[in-house]
């Protein structure tokens, strides 16, 4: 096969998923040099650039203030040194997610001036910023924002406001992450000053990778670019942190895939700013001495660990309560002992459970503070600007957003948002039925060679998910409940030729309580390569059962 053949079950899956012929062989077969864009498309790029080099020029102070996720992380890191190119240390500056709370905030910005810094460059957030930026134009402190969530109706006045998302930009792919945009302000520095030299940004790709993926960003068109080469830097990356980091999660960096970023690197690197704050994680991404990156990595696990007890007694006290208002439309949770740094992940929990939008959010006296999750065709961000008389700040995408209000207002709150949910397209919302890119008629076709067809349409993540293949008539020769609980199952599974293949459920035992040894099922599936003591198997992941 060379660079440019499609094999058949590929373009059979691209087909199904509605892409165009002419489209497929961008998607398959991304090329860096042909299929990104020109960084200037973007509004505001080119006063960006111009002060940039101009506080370049001047050896201005100068601080890259990003938000405390893992995508204001990277976006920062990413921001920092491509200014380091261009001869110009930038500091860090995040926010405490406890003592500030989300975005850029007056306060600091009064600190950064009294220090002499003349330019702040926002990544991964300041959109919302109208008052902020304009406390820093009245005292003569410049403001670049670089930010890639819902833009409202009015955007802050400052040098630049570069976001794909803004009503006026032009820019051909809005869906970047933060990290994204922040490579964009890169590459168009590098385009105009000749730094760093044509092809070392790349370096860069693994941080934007991370951010992509983990920002849980569409993984199509222009972010499929950044994320498959971003994964092919990771795999030899120059970051002892990183490298660290896949040690402690067991992953084997030359073989790292975007589900090891979003389900291994990231939840430890966002670990630190949940619990603590991100300032750490920053520091792994960003060192060269092995030893400290060693050390940060572990104190990162062990937070993660704790994040992870924390999660799960947050989420057993919050689903007791959400079983309260079981007929809202709408799920909105609060109490004082729940973190607000670990709500969004709760949030998103009790979605999938409950199948309906969520906002679970942390009580702290007088004001309260949360994370909104939705489900279906909801979109959260408008939701809360519909109520925003309400709150005293929000801010985020369709699908998820923050939000702080007085907690006075929760119950008004309640009745907003599911009022507002009454009045939209939302309740027509229907869960789509999931149905298979692929039928195999039996199991001879699920083999290595079909595994290497569907890996070339990684890295798969959110818009591009995994291929869903449907096998009908196999009978389950084993069964065992595996997990916690016995959550999971392990089945064995042989085909009327005789053919066996492994599969596991997660989560399934609940959903399919009936299934036994000797049953013939149909069963819809991922096919997967299954990693255990060195040796390597195939095996289907299953996600939905019939029987026959």
């Amino acid at each position: 096969m060379n660079g440019q053949e499609i094999p058949d079950i590929v373009t059979q899956i691209l087909t199904r998923r509605g892409m165009a012929p002419e489209e497929m062989a961008a998607f398959v077969y991304p090329q860096y040099d042909e299929h990104l864009h020109d960084p200037f498309l973007l509004s505001d790029m080119e006063p960006a650039v111009a002060r940039i080099m101009a506080a370049a020029e001047a050896g201005e102070r100068v601080v890259v203030y990003g938000d405390y996720d893992i995508d204001g992380i990277t976006a920062s890191a990413v921001m920092i040194e491509g200014l380091a190119a261009l001869g110009l240390t930038a500091t860090s500056y995040i926010p405490d997610r406890f003592e500030e709370g989300y975005g850029i905030n007056q306060d600091a910005l009064e600190k950064l001036k009294a220090q002499g810094v003349g330019l702040v460059i926002s990544v991964d957030c300041g959109i919302t910023s109208v008052r902020e930026a304009a406390w820093a134009r009245e005292h003569g402190l410049d403001l670049i924002i670089t930010d890639h969530h819902a833009a409202p109706p009015e955007i802050p006045e400052a040098i630049a406001v570069i976001n794909p998302k803004r009503a006026d930009d032009g820019y051909p792919f809005k869906d970047l992450c933060g990290a994204g945009v922040a490579f964009k302000v890169v590459q168009a520095l590098q385009l105009r000053t000749g730094k760093p030299a044509a092809g070392q940004e790349k370096w860069l790709l693994d941080l934007v990778a991370l951010g992509t993926v983990c920002d849980v960003v569409t993984l199509v068109g222009e972010n499929r670019v950044l994320a498959s080469y971003g994964l092919r830097v990771m795999r030899r990356t120059r970051r002892v942190g990183l490298r660290a980091l896949a040690n402690v999660g067991g992953v084997d960096i030359a073989q790292i895939s975007a589900h090891h970023l979003g389900f291994v690197l990231g939840p430890r690197m966002n670990a630190a700013g949940r619990l603590e704050h991100a300032a750490r994680s920053l520091e792994l991404v960003a060192t060269s001495d092995a030893a400290r990156a060693a050390a940060i990595a572990e104190e990162l696990d062990v937070l993660n660990r704790q994040r992870r007890a924390d999660q799960d007694t947050i989420f057993a006290a919050a689903d007791e309560m959400a079983a309260a208002y079981a007929d809202d439309p709408v799920l909105l949770v609060a109490d004082p002992g729940w973190s607000h740094g670990v709500v969004g992940i709760v949030a998103s929990k009790l979605v999938e459970k409950w199948q309906k939008p969520v906002l679970v959010a942390q009580v702290m006296g007088e004001s309260t503070k949360g994370s909104a999750r939705s489900y279906g065709a909801f979109n959260m961000v408008e939701a809360l600007r519909a109520n925003e008389g309400l709150l005293t700040k929000f801010g985020g995408h369709f699908f998820a957003a923050g939000y702080t209000l007085p907690t006075a207002s929760l119950d008004a709150l309640r009745v907003g948002l599911n009022e507002h949910f009454l009045s939209s397209d939302a309740q027509s919302y229907e869960v789509p039925v999931k149905v298979a890119d692929v039928r195999l008629d039996d199991l001879e076709m699920a083999d290595w060679p079909l595994l290497e067809h569907l890996e070339l349409l990684e890295p798969y993540g959110s818009g591009n998910p995994r291929p869903l293949l449907e096998v009908p008539g196999l009978v389950v020769e084993r069964l065992s409940k595996i997990g916690k609980d016995g959550r999971h199952m392990r089945l064995g599974l042989r085909d009327a030729s005789g053919r066996r293949l492994a599969a596991i459920g997660f989560g399934l035992v609940a959903r399919y309580p009936e299934v036994r040894e000797g049953q013939r099922l149909t069963v819809l599936g991922e096919l997967n390569k299954n990693e255990y003591q060195g040796r390597s198997s195939l095996q289907l992941g299953l996600s939905e059962l019939s029987h026959e």
